[in-house]
């Protein structure tokens, strides 16, 4: 089948590009390959797609309509879109919100718009735990109410939920969002923490331990990851009863919801403790307060994707973090 997959030279992006084209598909990607972080890593995820069979890309980012329209014309038709292109960051959103609504809002209209006018079998789309925002229960069940983001990335994410339902109910596009919870792994985003943590622990630097390592995280590694955006672009949803009550996982649309994460929450601390033994050095921890914008705690319920999807996460950090720490060593040649 014919894929249209966003954001292919992103982290995730790139391992879901791969994924599919091990399988015998065909992958057309989507990337403007965006200054946020580092260019060169992008442009070496993306080396590892280009010539291989099956696999062509347009440079060009998901904001542009015209680029947009022109790939799902020339470029299709498709048989699934992947969407996982977006602005990504909950602490950049705080001092540019205008790249949220740009990328995240306007793109993901126009991705909508592709598959509408197109017939797209499927759009599978990249939500984020984000959404759960000021929830305090816990773990995070697909049925809890996502009404106080407390980041505009967050917002942006439920938006994108939101904006799905309406094109499954109004056009009958099949969607399914996909929540992630704090992915990591070889060829991780350099601004996440993992990343942030093995690049000044090894330069001998201090590292920032927000909320004193307390918070906890659901921490997912990539493969496992990648895994469930494949189960789940494979099972098309079907139109059904609106559940009683009415709840942000369902509808009588088209159309779903599902969290994909890791096995549990870690705290922060034990990160660190895993990171020190894969690299045979420990960090100089500087303790900082809760930053605008976080969260003490992410963790996932996995029954519905579980049930659904037949998701099953195995990498545990013990296994996932050394796994990352050798990738860095080698790509940076530590």
């Amino acid at each position: 089948m014919k894929y249209l997959v966003t954001g292919c030279a992103g982290f995730i992006g790139s391992h879901v590009s791969l994924a599919l084209l091990d399988r015998g598909e065909e992958v057309v990607g989507l990337d403007d390959l965006n200054p946020y972080y580092d260019v060169t890593l992008k442009q070496a995820r993306l080396a590892r797609l280009e010539g291989l069979r099956g696999f062509s890309v347009v440079k060009a980012g998901v904001e542009d309509k015209a680029a947009v329209d022109e790939t799902f014309v020339k470029r299709g038709p498709f048989d699934h879109v992947i969407h996982l292109a977006a602005q990504a960051g909950v602490r950049y959103s705080l001092t540019h919100p205008q790249a949220y609504v740009d990328a995240n809002i306007t793109g993901f209209l126009n991705i909508l718009e592709g598959c509408r006018h197109s017939n797209v079998s499927h759009l599978t789309y990249a939500s984020s735990s984000s959404v759960y925002g000021a929830n305090t229960k816990s773990p995070f069940a697909e049925t809890d109410p996502t009404d106080h983001p407390v980041s505009l990335y967050a917002a942006s994410k439920r938006a994108n939920e939101l904006m799905a339902h309406t094109y499954s109910h109004l056009f009958s596009v099949p969607t399914t969002g996909l929540r992630f919870f704090t992915v990591y792994g070889p060829w991780g985003r350099p601004d996440m923490a993992l990343f942030l943590f093995t690049r000044a622990i090894l330069a001998g630097e201090p590292i920032k331990v927000f909320n004193a390592g307390k918070m906890r995280r659901d921490f997912s590694y990539v493969d496992d990851i990648v895994s469930g955006v494949l189960k789940a672009s494979d099972r098309v949803p079907a139109p059904g009863a609106m559940p009683v009550p009415p709840n942000p996982a369902s509808a009588a649309a088209p159309y779903r919801v599902y969290n994909l994460a890791g096995r549990g929450s870690v705290e922060l601390t034990h990160l660190i403790d895993v990171l020190e033994d894969a690299l045979g050095k420990k960090a100089e921890r500087e303790m900082l307060p809760m930053q605008p914008g976080d969260v003490p705690e992410t963790a996932a319920d996995l029954t519905l994707a579980e049930r659904d999807l037949g998701y099953d996460p195995k990498t545990r950090v013990e296994e996932g973090v050394p796994r990352f720490v050798r990738w860095y060593r080698d790509y940076f040649r530590v």
